[in-house]
């Protein structure tokens, strides 16, 4: 059998019911055996707090981390981001010129400094506000010159990246690295900062059985084949 990625989110869809994961674990470490999975974990997390996390969580090594929606690659353990992937990142990118924007908005509250990165300018927003407050705040970012990418998710964190900044991108990078085809890869998530894993291109999807509304009004508005609407919550 073909080798294959399985690119997956981490809080609530990878992680969120143990005795799931653990039988999933079982699984990848046969498949990973058998057929050569390569397993990449992609998450919101820092890299401090996906360590954090490990040790409370019966995690299995990834062969690559992708940490902060996207915007950092790591590999094999390493505590240092791909180069080349945060060179791409750099082209057009102006963190404080974000800021320089944002101060602006007083409903944007900032969220705390592990959740922020060289790559991605994080807050908290409510979502009785996000409507309106959304489309102005992408006009003043493109007034100012600002090429980025606004992703609001989970009804409370918005993150602004560079344009080509992403989950999507960064697994379209990471399938170039490893030589895998979209064929061969499965992408799996629950939230709105997962989207650009099922819209990136033809890669076969997962969206877990507690997914947000907010991920399933989209898939409603793009069906697509190659996504599985799971009737179980996270790892089942």
């Amino acid at each position: 059998m073909a080798k294959f990625l399985l690119v997956t989110d981490l809080d609530n869809t990878l992680v969120g019911d143990r005795s799931a994961l653990e039988k999933l674990n079982q699984k990848l470490m046969q498949v990973r055996q058998e057929q050569g999975l390569l397993l990449v974990y992609s998450t919101g997390r820092s890299l401090s707090s996906f360590n954090h996390l490990c040790k409370q969580e019966p995690m299995l090594i990834p062969d690559a981390l992708v940490t902060a929606v996207g915007t950092e690659i790591y590999y094999g353990g390493c505590t240092t981001p791909d180069p080349d992937w945060s060179a791409k990142l750099d082209q057009g990118w102006s963190r404080d010129g974000v800021f320089s924007i944002t101060a602006h908005f007083n409903d944007l509250v900032l969220q705390r400094e592990e959740n922020q990165g060289p790559y991605k300018a994080s807050f908290l927003l409510e979502p009785t506000i996000a409507a309106d407050l959304l489309p102005r705040l992408d006009v003043a970012l493109q007034i100012r010159g600002l090429d980025v990418n606004i992703i609001y998710s989970g009804g409370q964190n918005l993150d602004i990246l560079p344009l080509r900044g992403d989950k999507g991108e960064a697994m379209q990078y990471l399938r170039g690295h490893f030589g895998i085809s979209a064929a061969q890869t499965v992408v799996c998530g629950d939230s709105n900062n997962d989207q650009a894993l099922f819209s990136a291109g033809p890669e076969r999807g997962i969206i877990v059985g507690n997914a947000r509304p907010e991920l399933l009004r989209w898939h409603q508005d793009h069906p697509q084949d190659d996504i599985y609407l799971a009737n179980a919550p996270s790892a089942g």
